[in-house]
């Protein structure tokens, strides 16, 4: 017992290296982890006092327990052996499938992330970018919704800088959960997309199995309490225009839903922008009738740098306006009880109409709908006179923050600003169209809101034939 041993060195080291690694997982990690975890506990109930809807305990799960939550879910094990039957798998794989998707799915929320991090980050970006406009159609209706309601936002999807503009806006009430498509699962973005607590769909590839794991982790986080943000267009507008509503996340969310259960209250959003930055890329996918498309690197890179370049020598200032509208809230109670059969389909078409009718105008999408009512061209008299002309047919249900007609100043410095752009051209005092679906895009978002005829002048846009692969 006491006799001498003699090691080679690198044996020693490695025995070491083992021990220390021991005593790390079993001693230092636990208390490591136990710290930080009631760190985030405190920083939690600090934000729970000044938030209007606080963080739910679900949200605040361990990952790997979510995980286990909706895996050893009884409707996601019968669809596991499903599965197996149908591809004549061991049940076994198909778990481990299942496992995979539910690794996929569900997010890693961090509390200091989302309320230090991006909550700093989407202020900064929507406020140094855009002149942000808001508009409450209700506002009194939105603050008395049930505080035990789950609520669901459900919102246009016009602009990937729709996350950042109703994170920034939301902050007050709470995290909210985005569901992302496949961009976001790039590196770096996907850790960071998960600690800010969204979770990730799959755009193809979609078995029953991984609908059937999505749909649980969906039904699971509604029945907490999640407030949840979703665009049921289920893509970026090509066109400029809302697009028929998707009822894939809504039916989840009614499919699981009790009648005696906690109420869930949709809040209809409705954005607009002076300037969408990926409206070139978006146009472009339109016309190829391509669902999927990518923005190259080099591309973004030079855009941002260019950009900051001319910001910093004064030639260009923010992209002009965001505006959102806050809808009427919906019940999903009261639905159920106007809408015994169909309901999916009723609020999918209640929810679509009051987005639709709630669009906000701005600036360049009226100003645009103006120059197409000129096709030979117009001056900024021109085009102040038909704006005065196109505004008392507007919707008046959509608020109107775009310039004033008498404004020619105004009018003239956005003009120039389309130019610069290479959407418009100028000659002898007259501009003219040179991107027609460009045109076509800004003013497609607030085509429902103008006269049959004004509408009817806008250009269409150039767009493939083949529909959009899925």
């Amino acid at each position: 017992m006491l006799r001498t041993v003699e090691l080679p060195l690198w044996l020693l080291m490695l025995v070491l290296l083992f021990a220390a690694v021991t005593a790390s997982t079993h001693l230092l990690f636990p208390s490591v982890r136990w710290f930080f975890r009631r760190r985030a506990e405190r920083l939690v109930a600090e934000l729970n006092k000044r938030l209007d809807r606080p963080i739910q305990p679900f949200k605040l799960l361990r990952r790997q327990d979510m995980i286990q939550r909706v895996i050893y879910d009884p409707d996601v094990v019968q669809a596991v052996a499903d599965h197996a039957a149908v591809n004549d798998v061991r049940e076994d794989v198909a778990f481990e499938k299942a496992r995979d998707y539910a690794r996929e799915i569900v997010p890693s929320f961090s509390a200091s992330a989302y309320f230090g991090i991006a909550i700093k980050v989407a202020r900064w970006a929507a406020t140094k970018l855009f002149d942000v406009r808001l508009h409450h159609v209700d506002e009194k209706a939105v603050s008395e919704i049930d505080p035990e309601a789950t609520v669901v936002f459900v919102m246009n999807h016009r602009s990937n800088f729709d996350y950042v503009l109703v994170t920034y806006l939301a902050a007050s009430q709470s995290a909210l959960s985005y569901a992302v498509g496949e961009w976001a699962r790039v590196w770096p973005l996907r850790g960071l997309i998960k600690a800010m607590g969204a979770y990730f769909i799959r755009r193809r590839s979609r078995t029953a199995l991984y609908r059937k794991v999505l749909s649980t982790y969906v039904q699971r986080a509604t029945e907490a309490g999640v407030t949840q943000a979703v665009f049921p267009e289920g893509g970026l507008s090509r066109d400029g225009l809302i697009g028929a509503p998707k009822l894939g996340i809504l039916s989840y969310i009614v499919e699981g839903w009790k009648l005696d259960g906690r109420d869930v209250v949709f809040v209809p959003i409705a954005l607009n922008y002076d300037r969408v930055v990926e409206d070139r890329v978006l146009v472009a996918a339109g016309r190829s009738g391509r669902r999927r498309f990518r923005a190259s690197v080099p591309e973004s890179i030079h855009f941002t740098v260019r950009y900051i370049r001319r910001r910093i020598m004064g030639k260009v200032g923010r992209f002009g306006m965001a505006a959102v509208t806050f809808g009427h809230p919906v019940s999903l109670k009261a639905m159920a009880g106007d809408n015994p059969l169909d309901l999916v389909v009723a609020l999918a078409e209640k929810l679509s109409n009051d987005i639709h009718a709630a669009v906000p105008i701005v600036t360049v999408p009226l100003i645009l709908a103006a120059i197409a009512q000129h096709p030979d061209g117009a001056t900024v008299d021109d085009v102040a006179s038909t704006m005065a002309d196109l505004r008392p047919r507007l919707s008046r249900e959509a608020p109107d923050f775009a310039l004033a007609h008498e404004d020619h100043e105004g009018i003239k410095r956005e003009l120039d600003i389309l130019v610069l752009r290479q959407i418009l051209a100028i000659e002898e005092g007259r501009f003219s169209v040179v991107e027609s679906d460009l045109v076509a895009f800004y003013a497609n978002s607030i085509s429902q809101h103008l006269s049959a005829d004004a509408a009817k002048a806008i250009p269409t846009i150039d767009a493939a034939s083949a529909p959009f692969k899925t």
